[in-house]
């Protein structure tokens, strides 16, 4: 059914089925720690084939109040 509306230049269907969007299969969360005062401040996800290696960012640790190396734990669920 088509419903004609002045503002609505496509017909009201379904989506459509069979999406192509990425699977995240791939993905896998991490937790980032502190090297400071080794509290887990930020959990973020990183690809394992393309970043075998362990990840490091220096971010702002709200515990030492201040901007502080951050590297990767251990693999969340």
């Amino acid at each position: 059914m088509v419903m004609i509306r002045s503002w609505v230049r496509f017909p009201l269907s379904a989506p459509k089925k069979g999406g192509r969007m990425a699977k995240t299969e791939h993905r896998i969360l991490v937790g980032l720690v502190c090297s400071v005062c080794k509290n887990r401040n930020y959990v973020t996800t990183k690809n394992k084939i393309n970043t075998p290696e362990k990840l490091s960012f220096v971010k702002y640790c709200k515990f030492c109040k201040k901007r502080t190396e951050h590297k990767e734990t251990e693999k969340l669920k």
